[in-house]
This record gives C-alpha cells, structure tokens and sequence, in this order.
C-alpha cells in the first residue's frame, strides 16, 4: 500500500508583505471566528477581515524586526528528516509539508497526494501541545480537504506526541545546552526558570480543552529531568479579541520574578517564528531588563536530529492503531479528537510510554 505523510505546521508569510500577512491573519481568524457570536458567515468573515486588517501592520512591523519568519523552511527540513527516517526504517513513505494558514495549504497537500496515487494517508500536526486551534484543527482541516475532494482513502492522525521520553529528552537538553553556553547555574536561587507557552482562549477550556492541564504535565515532566526546585509558566496571549484567555501572561511573570536572571523555553513551539524571535527575544527581553533581570531564551531545538525519531514512532503507532508493538508509543484514541482515527501518547501512565 502506498503510504503518504502530511506534517501540518501553522506557517507564516514569506513576505512581509501587506497582502499576505492580511490573508495569513484572516485564514487564523476565520478559524477561530466561535469565539465571539456571529449572524452569519457573512458576517463571521467580515468580522476576520476586520481583524486581520487591524493586526497586519503590526505583525509586519514584527517580521521586519526578525528579517522574515523562519517557519516554514524549518517545518520543511523536518518533513525532509522524517521521510529519511521512516526510509531507515524500512518503511516507504512520500512525506508532505503542509500548513494551515500559508501556501502550500492543507487542500492543496491533501490533492497532490492524491495525483500521487497514495492508497493510506498520516496526518501528523507538528505542535507539542495539543490544543484545538492547532493539532486538532490541523486534523479536521485534513479531514475536510478529503471530504470536500471525495477521497475515501484511508486516514489516521498522529498527535498527542509530548509525553514521549525522547522528545522530553532533547527538549531538555537544549536547556542544559543555553544554560552552559551561557555560564548559568538553573540550581542558583536567584535564577528562575520560566516555561513560556502559547496562550488559548478560556472559551475552549471552558468547552473540555485539556491544553493547560498538558501543559502543566511537560512542564512538572522538565523539571524532573532539569532538577529544578521552583519554575514558573507563562502564557503568550494575544488581545485581538475582547475575551479572556490563559493566565498568568508570561510578562506579569517576568515582571514579578523573585531573581536575578530568567530563563525563558518557548514549550508550545518546534520552529522559530515571530512568537519566539520577536515576542520573546524583543518584547519579554525589554520587559525583562527594565525590571533589572538578565534574560536567556532557550533556542527551539527544530533540528535535533532525534525529532524525526519522534515522529517516526507516531507514525508508526498511529497506522498499528492501539496496541502497537513494544518498541513504539503505547497509543490509544485522542481524547481530544475522540473521532476514532487519531492516535496519540496522552492520557497514558507513566508505565505505557515508550522506553528510550
């Protein structure tokens, strides 16, 4: 059987321009449009374009500041890392690079696959902590492109992956990395380890989203492996609408950290994009040392090379379904995705995560 892979990554413009970043932005809040209350579609889209309109110059500003998002190329390379992979494993597989809000888009993927022939199909969102606007959007999107195409082949999702003792593993080491490249010391009590997520809206965890309770479990999962004895989270939300999302924000962290230096480690993310390279290394930096505190982000460890590992476990457990063989994942049905087709780590003890 013809196997084809769809790694699926937000993705950001290539170009700062204004058409561009206004399309990216509106595709983002179309998806998002439940958030407020709508007539129509009509009125939910021009609601996005009023949105996007407002953001975009702002957001090009950001773009400029960072000499373009490295987004896209990177999630690309990992896409590239991962068909070697499966390769070395003897499994063949033709690998695609999808995105949800820049080209290529999902629908356009998802229709190359078929030109190509593929009979079994892996959807396979590459964002660590799973939340409905990302992993299980990412899946739905698929799911729709085959839907809207006609195309009944067959479909599986791969998600869920931040319980997995190697991702852990290499995450940490990039920590251990930044700390000793930059002569910190994470046991000194005047240094105080900060892990920044992306913030979510509190409508979606008002409505079962387990985003804040996984990210609570990678982060206590860290500190284990870091031996830290206190750390912090922070949520990066963004104020386009009027509602109320995750606290505490990571600048009110920042601002009232009991130290001398911070440390800051972008957890929801596995590229470099404006939300690191511009909210974090710009924005919480100028927060950070106006408040007097020395401030180290940890880089986001895109290309380790054991991330392809990773995902090749994830998919390989999510085509062998639940009760996968020993060496892979233990997986069972998403919780979050409960449609039957898509497989993840969570929820799963200690004792049924893959040994490394």
């Amino acid at each position: 059987m013809s196997l084809g892979v769809i790694t699926v990554n937000f993705g950001e413009p290539a170009n700062p321009s204004l058409e561009e970043v206004t399309a990216f932005l509106e595709r983002i809040f179309q998806v998002n449009a439940n958030l407020e209350p709508s007539a129509d579609e009509d009125a939910s889209r021009r609601r996005s374009r009023e949105l996007a309109e407002r953001r975009a110059p702002g957001l090009i500003e950001e773009y400029r500041l960072i000499g373009s998002s490295p987004n896209n190329p990177q999630a690309d390379a990992q896409a590239v890392a991962l068909g070697i992979e499966l390769e070395r494993r003897g499994v063949a597989a033709k690998v695609y690079s999808a995105f949800q809000f820049t080209p290529p888009l999902v629908a356009d993927v998802v229709r190359t696959a078929r030109e190509d022939g593929i009979q079994e199909l892996i959807g396979v969102p590459v964002y660590p902590l799973c939340g409905p606007s990302t992993n299980v959007a990412a899946l739905d999107a698929v799911r729709s492109a085959l839907d809207e195409q006609g195309w009944k082949v067959s479909f599986r999702g791969a998600t869920g992956w931040h319980r997995h003792p190697l991702y852990l593993e290499l995450r940490a080491d990039a920590v251990r990395e930044t700390v000793h490249r930059d002569g910190v010391d994470l046991q000194d009590t005047d240094t105080l380890m900060i892990f920044s997520a992306h913030g979510t809206p509190k409508k979606y965890l008002d409505a079962g989203s387990r985003y804040v309770e996984y990210v609570e479990d990678f982060c206590r999962e860290m500190a284990g492996r870091l031996g830290l004895a206190r750390y912090e989270i922070g949520y990066q939300n963004h104020t386009n609408r009027r509602i109320e999302w995750t606290a505490p924000d990571v600048g009110e962290v920042v601002k009232s950290a009991r130290a001398k230096r911070v440390v800051v480690d972008p957890i929801s993310f596995m590229h470099e994009q404006s939300e690191t390279l511009a909210e974090l290394d710009h924005e919480l930096r100028e927060e950070a040392e106006e408040v007097g505190l020395e401030f180290h982000r940890v880089p986001v460890p895109h290309d380790d090379p054991r991330f392809a590992r990773v995902l090749g476990d994830m998919v390989e457990a999510a085509r062998a379904g639940r009760g996968t063989r020993s060496e892979l994942p233990a997986t069972g049905v998403c919780r979050c995705r409960p449609t039957g087709d898509t497989y993840c780590m969570n929820g799963l003890g200690s004792e049924q995560r893959l040994r490394t």
